[in-house]
């Protein structure tokens, strides 16, 4: 399409006059048939890309995103501009989900939106191997790579789903990559370098500060900093949930109009927060990372990181949110090194043991049949003592050193219940499909209203009844309105390589988890330099993400004032020695008692600083006096005090 058209298309379809730097390079490689990687800065317009190409494209635009609120949040965009798109989430109620499923079915939506995790879901699956799909686009894509900061290992998948899907290109969209992280983002869609559109990083509108803070003095700083403001809208973001009520609670009592916001309060709390703030009624909310990412304001004039951001990753994403109207906007970060273990120990409790993981490839080994291994995750989380996050990414590594391949996710119960007599449904067949049917109706297993369908005894019992037919005609049952179809219980299912099995794969995988462990502690290190650097600290960020062309100084940043810091020692109490031998005994003495031997320095380690894993929940290990008792101090230091 010519560039003419393509502007003439914008202010028709969404009312703007231009693109902005980047947009229409990424749109013309997608009009013109080619995969792209666009990285823009945070609120500069990625969305539109796809939300642009989606329109003039054939068929149907999938697109991943990580999170229900930006999905929500781009929704309301497109009903705003009249372009038919929805999501599948697990928000819909029964008769929205049946809506959205007809109008994928109808070719009536031009985008659908879904979670990686949707994937997972067979009946989905059965859905788009149906359906034509013009472009698979995955936002927040960095999370496709495991040196990003935000390595979500489903997302490492999406190459294989593309290809199965026969979606003919991708869209990648993200604001934070590394030169690393970028080509291996490319590299797994297989986009040309010529497709990779990166605009400049830097933000002129943002201030950014950094303040050398003792600890017991940032409540405090943190109320004269937020008065400044009044009451305009502002974030500030801390570690933990608990720090984020007291430290909201604070400012109430000073008389600030503050709400705190994280993961543990209920979804309709969020929501109401989340929308409180989106009006401007709540100029200030005290928050986890679990705020921000689907808050598209355009007007928030600070952030303030009460605790030291987890990476400069993080930094970058939650700094952007601020000033994204163009006006100039303040970013504080008030640091010290006494909450320095918190986010270390976030890292320390994601890496398995070498026990752990001979565990699993143990399961693979003796649990499979024909092979083909079954697996829940929660059960195999709780046996192996592995994190389901972290079990899920060596499921990953597994896949990608050719062990296990993944067939499909199962679920392992569906539950039925009628919603007309029975003898409509049949009476709506003939022939062969009514003894199918017949066959089908009559093995589900009924306790009152709901039945379970006996798959088992249908493939047993009827020739040419496979699972496929059978949930397929329990959708078309569920489409026609005369049952509720519940499924419950995922099943993954992998082909196994036994050859692959090799004695030294625990070992390798054990090494490649503390390689990454390492890496993280790594980035947390680069963090605490880049905070507390001598050089103009907007360049340093810029530099970091690959901008070459960000000024050296920018003149409006702490250092730029001459204002650098050196964040003061930790003050944290270091629990003695003994201490710390007496409660390992008493753990190791509770754990022997429920048939758990010999416990590793590391598991009893992760007990003294506060990290749960799952076998302390199967044993309830936290009974024992002390859980969290060294939570001060460095994981490195307990671990050695323990030799």
């Amino acid at each position: 399409m010519p560039t003419s058209n393509l502007t003439t298309t914008l202010k028709a379809q969404f009312g703007f006059d231009t693109f902005r730097e980047g947009q229409q390079e990424a749109i013309s490689h997608i009009l013109a048939g080619d995969s792209a990687l666009a990285i823009f800065p945070t609120g500069s317009g990625k969305s539109l890309c796809y939300q642009f190409s989606a329109l003039q494209l054939p068929y149907l635009t999938l697109v991943v995103s990580p999170l229900l609120a930006l999905m929500k949040d781009q929704l309301d965009f497109l009903k705003a501009h009249n372009i038919p798109a929805a999501s599948l989430d697990s928000t819909l109620t029964y008769d929205e989900y049946r809506q959205v499923v007809a109008d994928v079915k109808a070719n009536k939506l031009k985008i659908l939106m879904v979670s990686v995790e949707r994937f997972k879901n067979e009946r989905f699956r059965f859905l788009m191997e149906g359906v034509a799909i013009s472009l698979l686009v995955v936002d927040e894509a960095h999370c496709i790579s495991e040196w990003g900061h935000n390595f979500r290992p489903d997302y490492l998948k999406l190459p294989s789903y593309e290809k199965a899907l026969n979606i003919p290109q991708a869209l990648l969209l993200t604001a934070t990559a590394t030169k690393k992280v970028k080509l291996d983002m490319a590299a797994k869609f297989n986009i040309a370098e010529h497709a990779i559109i990166q605009t400049g990083f830097y933000r002129s509108n943002l201030n950014l500060h950094v303040l050398a803070v003792a600890e017991d003095q940032k409540k405090s700083e943190l109320q004269a900093l937020v008065a400044r403001y009044q009451s305009a809208s502002g974030i500030v973001y801390v570690t933990l949930q608990h720090t984020a009520e007291q430290v909201a609670g604070y400012l109430q009592q000073a008389g600030i109009n503050a709400c705190a916001y994280h993961a543990g309060m209920k979804n309709e709390d969020r929501a109401r927060i989340q929308d409180g703030f989106m009006r401007g009624e709540l100029p200030l909310v005290v928050a986890t990372i679990a705020f921000g990412m689907g808050v598209d304001k355009a007007d928030i004039r600070y952030v303030v990181h009460y605790d030291l951001p987890k990476s400069i990753e993080n930094y970058s994403q939650e700094i952007g949110r601020a000033g994204r109207d163009g006006l100039s906007s303040d970013c504080f970060v008030l640091g010290n090194l006494d909450a320095l273990n918190t986010i270390e120990n976030f890292v320390y409790g994601d890496t398995p043991e070498q026990a752990g993981i001979e565990t699993v490839l143990n399961h693979i080994a003796q649990h499979q049949n024909n092979g083909q291994w079954e697996m829940q995750l929660y059960g195999l989380s709780s046996e192996s003592n592995i994190r389901q996050l972290t079990l899920k990414t060596l499921l990953v590594q597994l896949e990608m050193q050719g062990v296990i391949t993944p067939l499909y996710t199962y679920s392992a119960e569906y539950t039925v219940k009628f919603l007309c007599d029975p003898n409509t449904v049949l009476a709506a067949f003939d022939g062969e499909r009514r003894s199918f049917v017949e066959c089908l109706l009559g093995n589900i297993q009924f306790k009152r209203t709901w039945g379970v369908v006996d798959f088992e005894t249908i493939y047993n019992t009827y020739t040419g009844g496979d699972r496929r037919r059978v949930i397929t005609a329990l959708e078309y049952f569920k489409d026609k309105g005369w049952i509720e179809l519940k499924p419950s219980g995922a099943l993954e299912v992998f082909a196994v390589n036994n050859q692959a099995l090799d004695q030294g794969l625990a070992t390798r995988l054990a090494q490649h988890f503390k390689q990454h462990e390492q890496s993280e502690i790594k980035r947390i290190g680069l963090m605490l330099r880049f905070l507390q650097s001598t050089n103009c600290l907007s360049y340093g960020l810029a530099k970091y993400f690959d901008d070459q062309n960000a000024p050296q100084q920018c003149g409006h940043c702490s250092v730029c004032a001459g204002r650098s810091v050196t964040f003061p020692a930790s003050n944290a109490y270091a629990v003695e020695q003994s201490q710390l031998k007496s409660t390992a005994q008493a753990l190791t003495a509770h754990l022997q008692s429920k048939g758990v031997n010999n416990p590793s320095r590391d598991l009893i380690t992760r007990f003294l600083v506060g990290i749960n894993v799952p076998v302390f929940t199967r044993t309830k290990a936290k009974a024992v006096p002390g859980f969290g008792v060294a939570e001060a101090m460095r994981y490195s230091v307990v671990y050695d005090a323990l030799q």
